[in-house]
This record gives structure tokens, C-alpha cells and sequence, in this order.
């Protein structure tokens, strides 16, 4: 992991002591928003770190989004995925990408913990294949105007608009969608088995207004896949999060459940177990950090194969140590409602959203054919 300069170091003991205060209702918010908590991150100048100063975010980086996302995510899981998406995922694509129409609009809210921005990418015929996407924005008669659909798409509820990948006569590109125009039609609200919405929805001849294009053109498209690399770190530190907060259940519990006479933590196959757990968690946590690129917020963004390995590698581990943690409580951690049971639902979603396990290892061969190994100096 990078060293903390001073102001770093500080960032991330501010995240801590905030997030402290949000672990009396953890595990409750069973896929709700937790506004208050947002805004108690944004009155701690904490919230969205990453995004512009101009519009109310810290203009840090990278490396204070993850220290935020796990400062937040080791108390509270629910919270954690929220300051996760609207840091690294929605509101960092306007705020890379957009016109200063939208980001004006848009930015201020989401800082300062009182709006939400979905993101719309899949399709039900188009997933992890974007290329094959058909929702449209043509042309016509001086307007655009977008048709298609959307599937799986997180936070609507909450949220008025989305910014949406959608295909211009030129190819791929993407807007920001507004999720109140008559033209958007709700279809369907699935709920996963972390209990959270994901909307499918249909987008009827909408006029978007120039200004809400965010992405157009080949080249212009390419430089938005790159900041996929931004949400992938992000995803990856979550999933780290999650897994340092079972840890940390699994430790407790180990102390404190007697067996045979004597605490559980004290049976050398339980110690071997909570040790292999903190390597695993010790190792996802190095990987993630390691891949930061601009650790002083110059805006670089992290590299395909370093972000693809994280996310891969950090999403795996989570499964792993959560499982292993539910394995200590036995029947107890099982039951429905308890917080191990609920951080094991939450993290299997990690290895297909923001990417499936799959498509990482495809990029991961794709770079190495096309690079081959780093060298050590690149690392």
C-alpha cells in the first residue's frame, strides 16, 4: 500500500471516526439508502472524495475513495456500496466526461448526500457483451432522442437521472438520462438476494438535450472504458471492506463462544483459520491499494490489468473469508438476519457486478498478450 502523506493519513482517521457512528444501525438498511449516513459524510467534507472541488467533492483521487469505501465498509456494508457508487461509478463519469450543464445540476446534490445517479449499461440482450447494446440515440430533426431498454440497473428508486450507455449512429457512447421524463417507463423491479432493486426500464423516443451527452465517438467512448478501471478499484475495495468486517465478526466470536471449556480462539484449527482469513483479507487489501494511480489525486487513471487483477482477486477473497467467518458461527451465522448471513449475500454479488470474474480474466490474457508481463519497474 501506498505511504499516507499527513493529509492522508488524516482523511482516513476522519473516515473511521464518522463511520463509527453509523454501526448501531448496520445491517438494517436492507437495500434503503442510508441518507443520514450520507450526509453525515458529506458534512465531514468526506463524501465523494474523487469528484471536483468546484462541485462540492474533496478533488483527492482514488486512494481517498478506497480509504473512504473501507473505512465506511468495515461498520456499515450498506453504506459503504452507496459511497462506492456515487464516488467512483455515476457521478465520477459526469464529473469526467460531463458539460457544465450537468455538472452543475447534478454534482452539488450528490456531494453533498442528497441525490443519487444510477448507472444503465446492461441490456436483456446485452451484458457483459456491450457491443451487442441496442438501446439508440438518433437524430432527427435538429433533437436526439434515445429508444431502448435497460436491465439490472441499481439505485432508481432513489434516483432522477442515470447516465446510460447507449449506441449513436457513430457507434457506443453515452448521456445522461432523465429517469422523470413520461418517455421512461418502469417495467419490472427485480430484488436480488441482498435484498437490493434493480430496475428494468424503457426509454420511449426521450429527447435528450445536447448537453446531456457525456461520451460520442469512437475515441470519446475509449476514454470512458479506461475509467472503468476508477470503478473497478472501487468495487475491489468494497469487496476487501466486507471481508475485513467478517474478520472482524469471526474474531469477536472466537473470544467470546465457549467450547470444551474454553473460548473457540483458543483451538489451534480455529487460529490457523483466522490467520489464513487476515492473509487473504492482508493480501486483497495490498493488491487494491497497489493498483492506485494517482495516490496524490493528479488524475491518472489506474491501468486495465492492475484494476482487472484487483477486482478479481479482491472479489474471490471476499466469498472465501465470509464464508470461513460463517463457518465459525455454525448455525448461528446462518440464520436469516444475522450479519454474516447477509454480508455472505451482499459479497457474492461482487463477482458479477462491475464486471463478471470472466470478462476480468479475459482482459487480464488480452493485456498480457498484447504487453506480456510487466517488468519490474512497471510495478
Amino acid at each position: 500500500m501506498h505511504t499516507l502523506s499527513p493529509d492522508q493519513r488524516e482523511f482516513a482517521e476522519r473516515a473511521e471516526s464518522v463511520a463509527a457512528g453509523f454501526a448501531e444501525d448496520a445491517y438494517t438498511w436492507q437495500g434503503d439508502l442510508p441518507w443520514r449516513n450520507m450526509r453525515a459524510l458529506a458534512d465531514a467534507d468526506l463524501l465523494c472524495p474523487s469528484v471536483s472541488d468546484a462541485y462540492g467533492g474533496g478533488g483527492r483521487g482514488d486512494l481517498a475513495s478506497l480509504l473512504l469505501t473501507e473505512a465506511v465498509g468495515r461498520v456499515c456494508p450498506d453504506t459503504a456500496w452507496f459511497v462506492y457508487t456515487q464516488g467512483m461509478v455515476g457521478p465520477r463519469a459526469i464529473d469526467l466526461f460531463g458539460s457544465e450543464t450537468v455538472k452543475e445540476r447534478y454534482l452539488p446534490g450528490v456531494t453533498a448526500g442528497e441525490e443519487h445517479v444510477a448507472i444503465a449499461i446492461s441490456e436483456p440482450d446485452a451484458g457483459s457483451d456491450v457491443g451487442s447494446m441496442s438501446t439508440r440515440v438518433t437524430e432527427e430533426d435538429g433533437e436526439l432522442r434515445c429508444s431502448g431498454e435497460k436491465t439490472w440497473v441499481g439505485g432508481v428508486p432513489f434516483s432522477d437521472v442515470a447516465v446510460t450507455w447507449v449506441r449513436f449512429p457513430e457507434g457506443l457512447g453515452s448521456i445522461v438520462l432523465d429517469l422523470t421524463d413520461p418517455g421512461v417507463e418502469v417495467e419490472t423491479e427485480h430484488t436480488n438476494m441482498a435484498g437490493y432493486s434493480q430496475t428494468h426500464f424503457t426509454i420511449d423516443d426521450v429527447v435528450v438535450p445536447e448537453s446531456h451527452v457525456l461520451t460520442r465517438g469512437k475515441q470519446a467512448f475509449k476514454e470512458q472504458l479506461v475509467s472503468l478501471n476508477h470503478e473497478r478499484l472501487g468495487s475491489a475495495i468494497l469487496a476487501t471492506a466486507w471481508a475485513t468486517a467478517g474478520l472482524e465478526l469471526a474474531l469477536d466470536h472466537a473470544a467470546d463462544r465457549e467450547q470444551f471449556g474454553q473460548p473457540i480462539g483458543e483451538f489451534q484449527g480455529v487460529e490457523w483459520k483466522l490467520a489464513e482469513m487476515y492473509r487473504q483479507v492482508e493480501t486483497a487489501a495490498a493488491t487494491v491499494y497497489g493498483a492506485v494511480a494517482d495516490p496524490e489525486g493528479t488524475g491518472d487513471a489506474p491501468h486495465r490489468l492492475q484494476t482487472s487483477v484487483a477486482k478479481l482477486h479482491c472479489s474471490a477473497t471476499a466469498e472465501r473469508v465470509i464464508s470461513e467467518a460463517l463457518q465459525l458461527f455454525g448455525a448461528r451465522g446462518y440464520q436469516q438476519g444475522h450479519p454474516l448471513e447477509y454480508l455472505y449475500r451482499l459479497t457474492r454479488g461482487r463477482r458479477i457486478a462491475a464486471g463478471t470474474d470472466e470478462i476480468q480474466r479475459n482482459t487480464i490474457a488480452k493485456v498480457l498478450k498484447e504487453d506480456g508481463v510487466p517488468a519490474v519497474s512497471d510495478r
